[in-house]
């Protein structure tokens, strides 16, 4: 909702503005413009990126209506399971949780948060290194290592399709100068006709350049930064699974290692000690 909210106060802001002041808005329709734009914004977007990060940024823009992915209540299911998984784990040794980790899917103590177990990623954050550890090969030293590695790969691949969104962005003001210049190249064709016409062929090619600003600034930027932060968020998240494993592997207790999970979330996400106590504990 947000998304809409801040595409409309644009729109009124820019067009609205311009009404106020006097111009029509009939001279800013012009859709030859739009065509060379967006077909040229278009097709440079699939020559530099390959299918899968078309792909991405495709099923990612309807997402963005949504919000952010992460909610207070996720990151405390989170942490709920957790503890649960390194309670029984401490109770019946590692092996107790192994048909858990092999069959999430069909495990009780996973259904009891559907959240998590919606969260692809996170999904297999946890049962890869949950595996490593109960298959007792990996010091906490080297299983901290392999997951910066791994969350590392993960926040390349994450941020492909944002970067790809930008850089149409960057070319967009390009684009509006090649739309413009074609529109200058039309009225010097008309020259000697009827000044209403040259003076219409000019104001299409000034909506060329003013266009491709608008759309670079006003719409397709402010989309990769909403997809950035997006990715930024499932870093987070995987963040805060990464601490809960460590400190578990470490040895303290499921209390003491889900706090360390608590301790990377950002404030307004983030419950009080006593909160996540009581959480966990009627979990």
């Amino acid at each position: 909702m947000k998304y809409i909210l801040g595409f409309l106060v644009v729109l009124f802001a820019v067009f609205g503005g311009f009404a106020a002041h006097g111009g029509d808005l009939l001279v800013i329709w012009q859709p030859y413009e739009y065509i060379i734009i967006g077909g040229a914004a278009l097709g440079s977007f699939l020559i530099a990126n390959p299918p899968r990060v078309v792909l991405t940024v495709f099923k990612s823009l309807p997402k963005l209506l949504q919000g952010s992915k992460y909610k207070r209540e996720d990151y405390l299911d989170l942490l709920a399971l957790m503890y649960k998984l390194f309670t029984k784990a401490r109770k019946e040794g590692l092996m107790g949780v192994e048909n858990d980790i092999e069959e999430p899917e069909n495990s009780e103590l996973f259904q009891a948060h559907p959240r998590v177990l919606a969260d692809h990623h996170a999904m297999e954050f946890i049962t890869d290194y949950m595996r490593l550890i109960i298959s007792g090969s990996m010091n906490p030293h080297e299983l901290d290592a392999l997951m910066d590695l791994d969350l590392e790969t993960h926040h390349e691949e994450a941020h492909k399709p944002s970067h790809a969104v930008y850089r149409v962005a960057d070319a967009l003001p390009g684009f509006g100068i090649v739309a413009a210049v074609l529109g200058i190249v039309n009225t010097m064709g008309s020259i000697g006709g009827p000044i209403e016409v040259i003076g219409m062929n000019v104001a299409a090619a000034l909506v060329g350049s003013f266009l491709g600003i608008l759309l670079a600034y006003g719409f397709v930027g402010p989309t990769s930064a909403a997809l950035e932060a997006r990715a930024q968020e499932e870093g987070k998240f995987l963040q805060c699974i990464k601490a809960c494993i460590l400190a578990n592997v470490q040895g303290y207790s499921p209390q003491v290692a889900v706090e360390f999970g608590r301790k990377t979330m950002e404030g307004p996400m983030r419950p009080t000690f006593l909160e996540l106590e009581a959480h966990v504990k009627a979990a």
